[in-house]
């Protein structure tokens, strides 16, 4: 449903069926749905990016990640309560193009499909390198550089997105499902250490490492602060489910329940994984671009971990490409339809694809992936950390509509969504002053701050862009009123 459709539905249909317009196929059940609302919170950042995060807070980095969870889950309730209102796969664009205005909407649309284009171009090439774990100093087809498996992953996951909408949610099924595996794994190895003693690790295995090692806070509250950037980070993509809204079966009764998942799937993926770990390995042995889950493994002995760990994370480098492949195309197509992209973005295959947008952004991905291993210089770095504030801006524009929906709603002006966000819109107001404050610590760490200096150039180009389009768009309107 584009924003002209808007005032249609206001008519008393409801939101399903008004979202027919869209010419998508509803192929995403509800295993699929659930699968791909798991695992959009699971990723490198976990598996890989945890390790420097507890490096610089230690054990607090727990508390860390329950209050950004807390936080993510606010977000995602704000995105409930407006996909009940209306479930499209334009998603966060469509609800700022209605709620904030068209600009935003612009602004929306194009600054989280730019986030899926970076975040494919340097998932496929961290799938690559990962690769490498198993073809170094190999002979035959295996010893290939890197460029070739980022070439084969991007075809690979290209085609699959061009096949059905149901064969991506199969894949992305399979791919959260080897994710929570480990995690799930992991916690029931670490429980039978705590309990039983045994492995290398068994004799001093205990809670209590959590606060003998330092205390719980063992660099201050302000490292831990410090750390809420990387935390939150790691839940970019956990907004994905809203994408799929305008494909998912019985969107009415699935996207609810995957939301209200969140809770529980930070505090086992995350918190409770990371309780264990730390009960386990002292967090003094953690370092940053080690994976706690290998440093955890050779605590144990168990020599095997690392190849777990490495396929795992090859699986969720290409999960995040697949969603990239996924996002983009709709995202494209849902400007095009409300005018402010090419309107050759609007046409669909039989089987109701984005075709030409889901082509272009691939081809975007492949010259990415080109760039970066012929110049992987600081420019591409630039490019690469702007991947960060995109994905939060996303979020920002979700609790804003939110916020103006539940307004007009409570006002009598709109329908009221049948699934409510508690708290709400106080909760929405604390998620944003939260973001805030994480914008903050990303201006103060010298590391982080290269995302604040691409934005207002990325700011500057869409601005531009918009003012062409909407000369443009004039010029059309008057050439056909004459």
């Amino acid at each position: 449903m584009t924003s002209v459709q808007v005032d249609k539905q206001h008519d008393g249909s409801e939101a399903e069926g008004a979202t027919s317009g869209e010419g998508y196929q509803r192929g995403l059940g509800a295993r699929q749905i659930q699968m791909i609302a798991i695992g959009g919170a699971i990723g490198t950042g976990l598996f890989l990016g945890a390790g420097k995060g507890i490096s610089i807070a230690g054990p607090s980095l727990i508390l860390a990640y329950a209050m950004a969870g807390l936080v993510i889950f606010f977000i995602m309730r704000a995105l409930g309560e407006l996909l009940m209102y209306r479930p499209v796969s334009g998603s966060f664009s469509e609800y700022a193009r209605e709620f904030v205005g068209p600009f935003a909407g612009f602004v929306t649309g194009w600054t989280y499909w730019l986030f899926w284009v970076v975040t494919g171009i340097t998932e496929v090439t961290a799938a690559s390198e990962y690769m490498q774990y198993w073809t170094k100093g190999t002979d035959g087809w295996t010893d290939q550089p890197q460029w070739v498996f980022a070439l084969i992953f991007t075809v690979l996951l290209f085609c699959v997105n061009l096949i059905s909408v149901k064969l991506f949610g199969e894949l992305e099924f399979w791919f959260s499902m080897i994710k929570v595996t480990a995690i799930v794994g992991m916690i029931l190895i670490c429980a039978g250490i705590l309990t039983l003693g045994f492995s290398d690790a068994g004799d001093t295995a205990s809670v209590t490492m959590l606060w003998d090692q330092g205390g719980f806070f063992p660099n201050g509250i302000g490292q831990t602060l410090m750390t809420l950037q990387l935390v939150m980070f790691a839940f970019l993509a956990v907004e994905l489910v809203g994408v799929t809204a305008g494909e998912a079966k019985d969107p009415q009764t699935v996207l609810p329940k995957a939301i209200n998942t969140v809770p529980w799937r930070i505090a086992v993926f995350y918190v409770g994984a990371l309780i264990m770990i730390l009960s386990v390995v002292p967090w003094t042995h953690f370092q940053p671009g080690v994976s706690p889950f290998v440093a955890a493994f050779e605590k144990m002995g168990l020599g095997v971990g690392a190849a777990i760990v490495n396929f795992v994370v090859l699986t969720a480098a290409l999960s995040s490409c697949n969603s990239g492949m996924y996002s983009t195309g709709r995202m494209l197509r849902d400007l095009a339809l409300n005018g402010q992209g090419p309107k050759f973005f609007t046409k669909l295959t039989k089987n109701g694809l984005p075709l030409v947008g889901t082509s272009f952004s691939a081809a975007l991905m492949l010259v990415g992936v080109w760039i970066n291993y012929q110049w992987p210089g600081e420019a591409f770095n630039y490019v690469v950390s702007f991947a960060t504030i995109s994905g939060m801006w996303a979020w920002i524009m979700i609790l804003v509509s939110q916020i103006r929906y539940r307004a007009k709603s409570d006002r009598g002006e709109l329908p009221k969504s049948s699934f409510r966000a508690p708290g709400a819109p106080y909760t929405s107001w604390f998620a944003l002053l939260f973001i805030g404050m994480v914008i903050v610590m990303m201006g103060v760490d010298k590391d982080a701050r290269i995302s604040l200096y691409c934005a207002p150039l990325w700011a500057l180009l869409l601005g531009v862009s918009w003012l062409v389009l909407k000369k443009r768009n004039s010029g059309q309107a008057a050439a056909e009123q004459s």
